[in-house]
């Protein structure tokens, strides 16, 4: 018994050691309540290859041509991480920095508040709420096509605060989206630009879509959107310069067994108050009716319902676009686009894309204060690869 002894205290040893083990996982275990704190990284990636033959005829000379073709595509290369934090089940956290091939930037960074069904409040760096395209669309794996439609880069994305949400409205659903926001700045030009962290003025930007969900299957979404803002800089001579723009989008999806049919538009609208501009190049100064206006119409087929596996991950795309900056301004120019796509869908978020991109453009700009004058044509074709991870 006595040779025996010694391997019962060493079992014993390694059983209480082992218990102790067990005990601290166990109490772990027990304070990681549900929905407390969670952290996830996803994001998005896309690089691609562009390839452009631009022409430019200036008034009563010859066409002027140029061509270029890049590996990465500066315009729309991206690799976005995006860190998730949810604290609890109240409380998430967004932090997206985003590297374009030349800088690294912040996409958004916001803090939402999940206060009640229908409800989050949020506060940070986020997508201002007008329209659908920049806020659900501009994403390298949800466009279906490589390019940007002209006109649809303001608001853009500013600081302040916001609530959205939604609710049941009978077999309807509807929704809303509200922030204020630092706003808008108007420069020596006639643009705009956001004011950034700091605010130019004491107003702020006041902007939101509300939007409606007629149908019980949710296929057809119906937004409008509004927006105002100060846009003058405090003690300089734009102080009373104001921005109203107002939009109108649609959003369907639906399948029509074999084929998958989704239709997407917008329509925006700027109007800024009357200024007087200081005049470029030794020029009088001057003034303009700055209004702009932009909108585009998107299709696309998928027959997602068919049996051949090659087939059913081949999608068609078109959009025309066109866009309208103010007359008499040293940028005013009509101008209109028309994208063809062919895409192939690796994964449900996973697609490699083929545009061809041809647009008109032709200048309203006023010469006397620099503007320049002509028509320019781009022919453009985009090799893309996309992945949301």
């Amino acid at each position: 018994m006595a040779a025996i002894t010694p391997v019962y205290a060493q079992q014993t040893t390694v059983d209480s050691a082992l218990l102790d083990r067990i005990s601290a996982l166990e109490k772990d275990v027990a304070d990681q309540k549900p929905g407390e704190s969670h952290f996830m990284v996803v994001g998005l990636a896309t690089f691609g290859y562009v390839s452009n033959k631009t022409t430019f005829t200036a008034p009563g000379a010859a066409g002027q041509i140029t061509r270029t073709n890049s590996l990465g595509d500066a315009d729309h290369y991206e690799l976005s991480p995006m860190l998730l934090w949810r604290h609890s089940n109240n409380l998430l956290v967004e932090f997206e920095p985003s590297f374009d091939g030349n800088t690294i930037g912040v996409n958004w960074a916001n803090i939402t508040y999940f206060a009640a069904p229908g409800l989050q409040i949020h506060a940070g760096y986020f997508v201002v709420p007008f329209g659908i395209y920049n806020k659900k669309l501009a994403a390298g794996w949800i466009d279906k096509l490589a390019g940007d439609p002209n006109g649809f880069d303001s608001p853009g994305t500013d600081f302040g605060i916001g609530v959205s949400g939604g609710f049941p409205l009978g077999d309807m659903k509807w929704g809303y989206d509200l922030s204020l926001t630092n706003g808008l700045q108007l420069l020596p030009d006639g643009e705009l630009q956001n004011a950034g962290v700091a605010d130019n003025n004491k107003g702020k930007m006041v902007s939101g879509r509300l939007s409606l969900l007629p149908f019980s299957n949710s296929c057809l979404e119906i937004g409008v959107s509004g927006l105002h803002s100060n846009a003058g800089d405090a003690n300089s001579a734009f102080t009373s310069a104001n921005v109203t723009m107002y939009g109108a989008d649609l959003n369907f999806v639906k399948n029509m067994t074999p084929v998958l049919v989704n239709v997407k538009g917008q329509y925006n609208r700027i109007e800024v108050s009357r200024q007087t501009y200081p005049g470029q190049n030794g020029a009088p100064d001057y003034t303009f009716s700055n209004n702009s206006s932009a909108a585009f119409a998107q299709i696309s087929l998928r027959p997602s319902g068919v049996e051949n596996k090659f087939l059913k991950n081949i999608e068609i795309a078109y959009r025309y676009s066109t866009n309208e900056t103010p007359t008499g301004s040293t940028w005013g120019a009509k101008s209109h686009q028309n994208d063809f796509g062919l895409d192939y869908w690796l994964t449900w978020r996973t697609v490699l894309k083929c545009t061809y991109s041809l647009s008109h453009s032709a200048s309203t700009a006023n010469s006397d204060q620099g503007g320049t004058l002509g028509i320019t044509n781009v022919n453009a074709i985009y090799l893309q690869f996309s992945v949301e991870f």
